[in-house]
């Protein structure tokens, strides 16, 4: 592997050009960056190993998430739905959202990021913040300033829910 070389919760970039985050169990590949589109958008795709998946977090950017495959357990914006191959969930900038790979294999999604930002740069710097799985506090506060996101929570852990929960009113 090319790159950082700061232990298992460090962002690693791999042979393939994606970078590795083993303390969270992602795989992260960029497919359009941010310079391709003059700012507009990024195109990523991630990969998630089983039982993992980001914070409970916000950001500006709105998010736009195709699945590949497998299955997840998103929440966004306190509602709580299964997702699974072919799916496609928006997350509205500035929304509070995770989710989690629910299935028993890798799960993989495309995510556009609207708009763009580099995210080889901002996930290389998340495995710094990330210490086995978990926030470290001080470099949050510097991450999140940076990149502009809020830390909400930690993050989902997979369980079966209803695939309307916390949709109705």
């Amino acid at each position: 592997m090319n790159g950082v070389s700061c232990g298992v919760s460090c962002g690693v970039r791999s042979a393939n050009g994606s970078v590795v985050i083993p303390a969270i169990g992602l795989e992260m590949k960029v497919r359009i960056s941010p310079k391709a589109t003059g700012g507009r958008f990024t195109l990523i795709e991630t990969t998630h190993a089983p039982g993992y998946g980001p914070p409970l977090h916000r950001h500006r950017e709105a998010e736009y998430f195709y699945v590949l495959n497998g299955r997840y357990l998103y929440e966004v914006n306190h509602a709580r739905f299964e997702v699974e191959a072919g799916d496609t969930v928006m997350v509205p900038g500035n929304v509070p959202h995770g989710f989690v790979n629910i299935d028993t294999q890798p799960s993989k999604q495309l995510v556009l990021l609207e708009p763009g930002l580099d995210a080889m740069a901002f996930f290389m710097e998340l495995g710094g913040v990330m210490k086995d799985g978990e926030l470290n506090v001080e470099a949050r506060n510097v991450f999140s300033a940076r990149w502009g996101v809020d830390f909400l929570g930690p993050p989902l852990k997979p369980a079966r829910v209803s695939v309307c929960e916390g949709l109705q009113g």
